[in-house]
């Protein structure tokens, strides 16, 4: 307890709480709020959003004219028309003049400037304006002031006066190979124009000054006084990060979270002694609760957007599979409770996280199959989503104001509870605590150990299978966990494998081992399948909850057989009842008392002759009545109400497995 209390409050932050809960368009039901310091109103994210975007259209593109690209243009045209000029063997004595004439009509164009047009940048028409960057100095131009390459060649078309077709369609081809944009946009300054402009756009409009009255009692919070609220509360915790004292701080997390965990195991120790007195259990519960709670301390430290990508319900799940349903509710509203003094509108965070536990306990009250955390996750899911519209509208008051993406964190959520399986064959394996979904993977027939007594001792498997479906119809009835009867039931006479032909349900001929023994070895024989039975569990590592149905299925009884016997045929001898008695001990759980009765009756059902209605009535009856009567349901906690109904529920599956057709008033 000590080093869970140390361990979960060394982590939390350490700065004082802000004191108040609030909503917007709920009533402000605190005393008049005083503002202790001034502070700046911040916008709200849409606000800061529509300025960032209205910043953002008044950037306008930066464009570089390049002169290099210029000279470089013109200098190959210079060099290539004399080349094509002698090629086409035109007169040379023109040659310079028509040269002249185009240099500087492509001079003229590059002098304009020809750009290369940016989609991206048309959206509101082909033209468009941008900022056009020469020696460091701006100026603010639109694409119809300069050429594109398509439009400057029109113009040199437009504009060069050639005396013959041959001599234009030379020049022309010269121009269309030398028109380069010059005007190129700058991406990476434009970038780094709109980066700054949006990193000085500034998140607050106006000031609180300190002493003025930010809500006063019974003010509705509506959007202005809800902005100074989070603005009051965004400053407070700036503050309280470099102010006041750590230490008492501390103080307070550790007398919150130490009162916490003795809530805890004040509840075992009055209402689940079992755990309280088991160190490996109790260890498995402190250790859930201070995993979940040092997740939420990493999640507060890295800044995460939203604690509600945390799975809280990871926690219920755990235990609920691994104990009980009522266990799982106690530690998961104690583990919320604690998280709820660190997290922004605990109320919503308390409330969202105890409804989708609660659901995610009665979700997965029968596991029986592993298709039941799907299911379980898609409750889980459905909760927060009807808690997520409910506290929406609440806030907002419409539909359309609802933020559908602050769901997201809870669809991850959801799917990170899954994590709950490979965690609860972990906890299995490392504390030795067997969960129903070990108990389903114990009951398959095919596994090594039941294979090996159907193969050895058929008689006794055929019996275990008949005494497992007559326990668990009859703790389903009553209440119990169906599983773990049905799991002990196949395994509480596995002891016998070892002599199966000593036993006579494995008997095939009139002639029995046992006529050539003594009546006390005999005795021992039968008695040691109990001893050899939690030899072979304990070496093949099966849990101790199946091991208990070996240990009390006969209870401290006497092997009544081979006792008459005796005390029949050598009446001379003195007799050590301990030798015909089983060790015990007697059943001290619902579950194993009723193997008890299922074993005594199945077993005794067999040695009918006769199985009609009113033998099956009788041996029932007296097998039940004499188990009451030698004190071996004492220490389980089955009422006679229990009694009479699982009286009924076997004559009911013994005349149907014999084949009796059922009178109903006779059995009852």
């Amino acid at each position: 307890m000590i080093f869970t209390v140390f361990i979960i409050t060394l982590f939390l932050p350490k700065q004082p709480r802000f004191r108040y809960e609030f909503e917007k368009n709920a009533v402000w039901k605190n005393k008049d709020l005083i503002s202790p310091f001034s502070f700046a109103i911040l916008k709200t994210n849409p606000q800061v959003s529509a300025d960032k975007k209205n910043a953002l259209k008044d950037i306008l593109p930066v464009y570089q004219l390049d002169r290099g690209i210029t000279a470089n243009a013109l200098e190959e045209f210079a060099n290539e028309f004399d080349v094509k000029w002698k090629s086409k063997q035109l007169n040379e004595k023109d040659r310079d003049v028509y040269k002249s004439a185009a240099y500087k009509l492509l001079q003229r164009i590059y002098q304009r400037g020809i750009i290369g047009l940016n989609v991206k940048h048309q959206a509101g028409g082909k033209n468009y304006d941008f900022s056009l960057l020469e020696n460091n100095v701006a100026q603010e131009k639109n694409t119809q002031d300069v050429f594109t390459a398509e439009s400057a060649l029109i113009f040199f078309k437009d504009n060069f006066k050639a005396p013959n077709q041959v001599m234009g369609d030379l020049v022309a081809n010269l121009a269309i190979d030398h028109i380069t944009p010059n005007i190129v946009f700058d991406e990476r300054l434009t970038q780094t124009i709109q980066d700054n402009t949006v990193n000085n756009i500034s998140t607050t409009k106006g000031m609180v000054q300190k002493g003025e009255l930010i809500v006063a009692k019974n003010d509705v919070i509506d959007e202005e006084i809800y902005q100074k609220l989070e603005s009051y509360k965004a400053t407070y915790d700036a503050q309280t990060k470099t102010i006041g004292s750590r230490a008492l701080v501390y103080l307070g997390q550790v007398i919150l979270v130490a009162f916490i965990v003795a809530i805890l195991m004040s509840f075992l120790f009055l209402f689940r002694k079992d755990i309280f007195a088991d160190n490996r259990q109790l260890s498995l519960i402190l250790i859930v609760t201070t995993g979940m709670l040092l997740a939420l301390t990493w999640a507060i430290k890295m800044e995460i957007p939203s604690l509600y990508y945390i799975p809280f319900c990871v926690v219920p799940i755990i235990i609920r599979i691994l104990f009980d349903t009522r266990l799982a509710l106690y530690l998961h509203m104690l583990v919320i409770l604690i998280a709820g003094f660190f997290v922004a509108n605990s109320f919503e965070f308390v409330f969202y996280q105890v409804t989708a536990g609660m659901v995610a306990i009665f979700s997965i009250k029968n596991f029986v199959k592993r298709e039941r955390f799907l299911v379980s996750a898609l409750f889980i899911l459905l909760a927060y989503f009807v808690s997520f519209i409910g506290i929406a509208l609440l806030r907002e008051g419409s539909f359309r104001e609802i933020e559908w993406l602050n769901f997201i964190p809870f669809v991850f959520s959801v799917l990170l509870s899954l994590l709950a399986y490979p965690l609860i064959y972990l906890f299995e394996r490392i504390f030795g605590i067997t969960s129903d979904v070990a108990l389903i993977e114990l009951t398959n027939t095919n596994n090594k150990l039941l294979r090996e007594l159907a193969f050895k001792a058929p008689g006794t498997f055929q019996h275990s299978l008949q005494v497992a479906n007559l326990a668990e119809a009859a703790i389903f009835k009553i209440g119990g966990n169906s599983v773990l009867v049905r799991a002990g039931a196949l395994y509480h006479d596995i002891g016998k494998v070892d002599n199966p032909q000593y036993f006579i349900e494995n008997q095939n001929t009139a002639v029995s081992p046992h006529d050539k023994l003594p009546y006390e070895q005999s005795a021992q024989i039968i008695i040691q399948h109990v001893h050899k039975g939690i030899e072979i569990l304990r070496k093949n590592q099966i849990p101790e909850a199946i091991i208990d149905f070996i240990r009390t299925h006969h209870g401290n009884t006497r092997v009544d057989y081979f006792y008459q016997s005796f005390l029949k045929n050598t009446p001379e001898k003195f007799v050590d009842e301990n030798i015909f008695r089983y060790p015990g001990p007697i059943p001290f759980s619902k579950e194993t008392g009723v193997l008890m009765l299922a074993d005594s009756v199945e077993a005794a059902s067999r040695s009918l002759k006769n199985p009609d209605a009113q033998n099956i009535n009788d041996i029932v009856e007296r097998i039940i009545n004499y188990k009451l009567e030698q004190n071996q349901l004492d220490d389980c906690d089955l009422t006679l109400k229990d009694i009479e109904t699982i009286k009924l529920i076997f004559k009911t599956m013994l005349m149907s497995i014999y084949h009796v057709r059922i009178d109903y008033q006779q059995i009852l």
